[in-house]
């Protein structure tokens, strides 16, 4: 009987803290060219980004780790192709998409994938 009751007892503790543990994931597209707003990263060289703010549909209750993807680009390929991007700003409410360029680069539109997610 004790052993049975220490079972259930383990039990309920499991589904406790795996029901309270759950992960929660948020996904999304962006995408930027020549008609955004403020969009630079075509023109001129040296130094130049944009930002992209993402507000999350439901907000996370902890701060969510963010993965960022590239799966489009146009560039201007005569010369060297240089960028970066990074997720700022993160928070329960929502990030912001970084994409920088710098030198001769002109990079004329960049699709990616955002995941959000706790762990």
């Amino acid at each position: 009987m004790k052993k049975i009751l220490t079972l259930a007892v383990l039990f309920i503790l499991f589904g406790f803290f795996t029901a309270n543990a759950q992960q929660m994931i948020q996904s999304g597209k962006f995408s930027v060219n020549g008609d955004t707003p403020g969009y630079t990263l075509d023109k001129n060289t040296g130094d130049r980004s944009l930002t992209i703010e993402v507000t999350f549909l439901t907000p996370f209750e902890t701060k969510p780790e963010i993965v960022l993807s590239i799966i489009g680009f146009d560039s201007d390929k005569t010369e060297n192709l240089r960028y970066s991007i990074e997720a700022k700003s993160i928070s329960r409410d929502g990030f912001t998409i970084k994409i920088n360029t710098w030198g001769a680069s002109k990079i004329y539109g960049l699709t990616g994938n955002w995941l959000a997610h706790t762990k």
